[in-house]
């Protein structure tokens, strides 16, 4: 049988977002669609294996199983191996024949139907405890700890060494971790060696950071798109201007037209977060007005002439 590795068939890495995932294949079906290669056997069959792997990473619980499945053994794609050594008999034919006909999985492969099809039956824990099979990997796995570090935007775009705090076998450990620049939310990073340890402490498994980003009050992010209020005063919305404010990419101008209003909304292309691979998003801001807080006398004399003069009133709108 032949070992599919559906990271490698979609082109993204491991710790892939499900909107990263669905990109790639959204971007790669249209490439390989038959419709737009008429009689091409080989686009056929890539638009196929396409569909299968998008199948198993599109699907959280499929994923999973494929993440222990591709950890406990570390095969590479197009690998060849021999599924008795899972507990399969291909004897009886339950698995030949490639293709599941009838159903949505129409035409996925063996390796496919074995693992993750809906008669296969297959467990993870059969292999790491019960059924007779052990390794080190699978072990080594048993041992990794999980856990959720929170981060905020700016530590996310710009990267950092994080200090954090985590309680290991009851007992409260300091850990440091570097944090790549244009990380994503649900991104994994891996502290080796710092997860459980054996009754002897000979072993240890692995720390799987889950990492998430912390909106903030008036920022906050939507995919790669920044979402951003920015406060003005009442004269920068009525007589217009050129204002400076922080982003992620550090200080920027922005003109701000005459007679703006509170919600007015202006997008700033290419100005959002730069993720890993250099893509970079928008960014949207938000216009608010808001007075300065006190009043100085001379600026209550100011809004008292104002109001006298101003011949529009908002109020028997």
């Amino acid at each position: 049988m032949q070992y599919k590795d559906y990271y490698n068939i979609l082109g993204v890495d491991e710790n892939a977002s499900q909107v990263e995932i669905k990109k790639a294949y959204r971007k790669l079906a249209k490439d390989y669609h038959p419709d737009t290669h008429p009689g091409d056997q080989e686009a056929e069959a890539n638009f196929k294996e396409l569909n299968e792997a998008y199948e198993v990473l599109g699907d959280e619980k499929k994923r999973k199983k494929f993440d222990q499945l591709k950890n406990y053994q570390g095969f590479q794609n197009g690998a060849e191996f021999d599924p008795s050594q899972f507990g399969f008999d291909f004897s009886d034919n339950r698995y030949r024949g490639s293709f599941h006909r009838g159903s949505s999985h129409e035409e996925f492969s063996d390796f496919f139907e074995a693992f993750f099809g809906e008669r296969s039956g297959f467990d993870m824990h059969d292999i790491f405890g019960g059924s007779g099979f052990s390794s080190q990997s699978s072990y080594q796995q048993s041992m990794d700890v999980e856990a959720e570090l929170s981060i905020t935007l700016e530590e996310a775009y710009h990267g950092k060494q994080k200090k954090f705090m985590i309680n290991l076998g009851n007992q409260d450990k300091k850990l440091s971790v570097k944090i790549p620049p244009g990380i994503l939310s649900g991104e994994r990073i891996k502290l080796k060696g710092q997860g459980h340890k054996t009754a002897d402490g000979k072993q240890r498994g692995d720390l799987l950071l889950k990492v998430n980003i912390k909106n903030e009050k008036n920022r906050n992010l939507e995919g790669l798109d920044i979402y951003q209020t920015v406060f003005i005063t009442p004269w920068e919305a009525a007589l217009g201007g050129e204002i400076t404010m922080e982003s992620l990419p550090g200080s920027i101008k922005v003109k701000i037209p005459p007679g703006s209003q509170s919600g007015k909304k202006m997008k700033l292309s290419g100005k959002g977060y730069c993720d890993r691979k250099g893509r970079e998003g928008d960014l949207y801001i938000e216009l608010m007005i808001k007075n300065p807080e006190p009043l100085s006398e001379e600026e209550k004399k100011h809004y008292e002439s104002l109001r006298e003069i101003s011949k529009d009133n908002p109020i028997k709108r």
